[in-house]
């Protein structure tokens, strides 16, 4: 009998305790230094693996990580739980309604950032010597691939770094968002069709087609119907007041074995079906964000780590190490992604301090390249020098992103809060319950203050806008933003609810502190300043207990405006 033994299992847990602590423990420490964890647990495998501890203490690594095949396997299929759940948890990112609303600007970016990485990459590509292709005769397939893995943007990297940064709820944030949403759909798809082709023994003309029609037909489906049906399924869930978030887990994971089922049937990867399922569920209103960030810890905290420590496990780093491989993947990847977007971006009518940020957040090739990477060598499509240099090209892209856009974000005029914000647009205790009612209370207020429209209107634009997008932040903080044609200049409007207000946040929290900010449409830059100043102010704890505790609208306001004051300070000295 060839089962699975005690043994066995007591391996398996000191690998998971071993590999898992040492990524986690890294993963926190490079946070600290504004550093993706993705580095962090590459770093553990190779740590771990034969580039160092396989090499250095080799029989201290066969015992901790045994030839045996049944052993390997074990690790091996947890490794693949994580990248098939990875692939649902950035579908569920993905916000396909919202992006398809954003389809003028954001659909120019994004067929650029496809277009015109895939020509630059193409081309060296193609005229790579034989020794670096896994079958020179191939060398077209072996192409098309890398140009196709130079498409593909690491979302979450971007997403993570437009979080940090304070910049996810802003206009621009959502802009990002939406182009990196249509890039990666088309890129995964280019990439699974590929692979698909390529994976087919004795393919055939009739073959290719019905790979390819099932696949489109199949995407246009569950990005269209299947949207809808899926939403239905969510929302019944909700209203028949269901354990949350269980079940919508429960249902999301269902749904994501069902799709891969069916694109491993096609011919291609079931990481595409588990990628569309999670774009469907992600579009559903009624998947509550805190139901969305309990899926996406349970993700990034166990199964990603782990599938990116076993990359360490597999390959030796040192032996396949190309530096000229290295540079030219780091190099056009960065480049051809980084152009794409600028020129999709000079497409569009955004200003022009917008542009530079939005042409680096597409930069990262992060985790989706290297998970692509990994299936093209795991089935022979390249050889290990050119999976070592993909991994190489994905760090270093994910780790220049985080300093180039906070350069970018220094290159704006400096403003202050404090120019469109006084004691005047604060109310102290709001009446209002519900968000709706809140942002019509906020906007009467504003329109208190001369030359401002109807409040009905602005609650309408800013409602609108919360649609689109939500904008709670966490911690009990909520930013409901709106660009107005008609107004002159900025205006800030605050309101504190003691009770809180259900605000649908990442962390389930009710939203206590409610800043309104409404901005010309004309000046897409301003709304950004505004909106990273209150998200850095509000991200102080003492500063939220303070605003609690204040027994009224002048201590309010006293509070606030030493907070931002303290803020221009640190700005003015740090730049």
């Amino acid at each position: 009998m060839n089962g699975i033994s005690e043994h066995n299992i007591f391996i398996f847990l000191i690998q998971i305790f071993i590999l898992l602590g040492l990524a986690r423990a890294l993963g926190e420490l490079f946070r600290i230094w504004k550093q993706p964890a993705l580095t962090a647990e590459i770093l553990t495998g190779v740590l771990l693996g034969p580039t160092i501890f396989g090499r250095f203490f080799p029989a201290q690594f066969q015992s901790i990580f045994p030839l045996q095949i049944t052993q390997q396997n074990m690790l091996e299929t947890v490794a693949w739980i994580g990248v098939l759940f990875l692939l649902l948890e950035t579908g569920l990112e993905i916000d396909f309604t919202s992006a398809w609303r954003q389809r003028g600007d954001a659909l120019k970016i994004a067929i650029s950032d496809i277009i015109i990485p895939m020509a630059i990459a193409f081309i060296p590509c193609f005229f790579l010597p034989d020794h670096y292709l896994a079958n020179p005769g191939q060398r077209l397939l072996f192409a098309i691939f890398m140009a196709t893995v130079m498409t593909i943007s690491a979302m979450p990297i971007a997403a993570r770094a437009l979080h940090d940064l304070n910049l996810s709820k802003t206009d621009l944030g959502f802009l990002i968002m939406s182009a990196l949403s249509v890039n990666d759909i088309v890129g995964w798809l280019i990439f699974t069709l590929v692979l698909g082709l390529f994976t087919q023994a004795n393919l055939d003309l009739i073959r290719v087609f019905i790979i390819f029609g099932s696949t489109i037909a199949f995407s246009a489906f569950c990005l269209t119907l299947g949207r809808k049906l899926v939403d239905k399924v969510i929302t019944v869930i909700k209203d028949k007041k269901l354990p949350q978030p269980g079940v919508p887990l429960t249902f999301i994971c269902l749904l994501g074995a069902l799709c891969g089922a069916i694109t491993q049937k096609i011919g291609i990867h079931a990481l595409f079906g588990f990628f569309i399922a999670g774009i469907m569920a992600g579009g559903s209103r009624a998947l509550s964000e805190n139901a969305r960030q309990v899926i996406s810890q349970m993700v990034y905290a166990i199964f990603v780590p782990l599938f990116f420590v076993n990359i360490g496990l597999k390959v030796d780093f040192l032996k396949s190490f190309d530096i000229f491989l290295v540079s030219l993947i780091s190099v056009i990847g960065i480049s051809g992604r980084f152009f794409g977007a600028w020129f999709g971006v000079n497409l569009t009518k955004l200003s022009k301090t917008n542009r530079l940020s939005i042409a680096i957040a597409h930069i990262p090739g992060g985790t989706m390249e290297i998970v692509v990477g990994l299936l093209a060598f795991e089935y022979g499509l390249i050889t290990e020098p050119i999976f070592v240099a993909i991994v190489f090209g994905a760090l270093i892209s994910s780790i220049v992103l985080g300093p180039w856009l906070r350069y970018s974000l220094r290159r704006r005029r400096t403003i202050s809060v404090l120019e469109f914000f006084s004691s005047r647009e604060i109310v102290a205790d709001l009446k209002a319950s519900t968000r709706p009612n809140v942002i019509q209370e906020l906007c009467s207020v504003a329109q208190e203050q001369g030359n401002m429209p109807p409040a009905d209107f602005l609650s309408t634009a800013v409602l609108a806008r919360e649609e689109t997008m939500g904008t709670a932040l966490e911690e009990g903080v909520a930013v409901p933003h709106a660009r107005i044609p008609s107004l002159m200049r900025p205006l800030v409007v605050f309101g504190r609810s003691e009770t809180g207000i259900e605000w649908d946040s990442p962390d389930g929290k009710a939203a206590h502190f409610i800043f309104l900010i409404l901005t010309p449409k004309e000046d897409d830059d301003i709304q950004v300043q505004i909106l990273r100043s209150i998200a850095k102010v509000m991200s102080e704890e003492k500063t939220r207990q303070a605003l609690i505790a204040a027994v009224d609208r002048e201590a309010l306001w006293e509070l606030l405006r030493e907070s931002f004051i303290e803020l221009q300070v640190v700005r003015k000295k740090n730049n």
